[in-house]
């Protein structure tokens, strides 16, 4: 769906009035969508889906999902939290998930960044290249 230029922009102004101090503030996100929800300005519909899109891609941006093949000890757990929140520049909420079909190793995604240092991903790769 096409959306102008105009909800594009409204949708911009409204999600940089719900940023406080570099983060999202869920309160001021309730607020505008019941505002514009109802009062319902012209294209009112593409201006609340371009905003969810924007807000969808900042709670992805500032949530980590770390999977590992075992139960991460407390201090592997902040460790990860130090080191990632350094490399973003931002504090992130990590998610740690146990899955066992990794093998091994670790599995970090933020965002769109994902770093798969898994065993069952070498065996992929190294299946792969014998393959070819």
């Amino acid at each position: 769906m096409k959306i102008s230029k105009e909800a594009r922009r409204s949708s911009r102004q409204l999600f940089r009035a719900c940023m406080v101090d570099g983060k999202l503030d869920e309160a001021r996100v309730r607020t505008v969508v019941s505002s514009v929800a109802n009062s319902k300005p012209r294209g009112y519909i593409a201006i609340l889906d371009a905003f969810a899109r924007l807000v969808a891609s900042e709670v992805d941006r500032q949530r980590a999902i770390v999977e590992s093949a075992t139960a991460l000890t407390p201090a592997i757990q902040s460790d990860l939290q130090a080191s990632l929140s350094k490399k973003y520049g931002r504090t992130l909420n990590l998610e740690f998930q146990t899955r066992p079909e990794l093998l091994g190793g670790i599995r970090i995604k933020v965002g769109s960044d994902v770093w798969d240092g898994s065993v069952k991903a070498r065996l992929e790769g190294l299946a792969s290249s014998l393959a070819a």
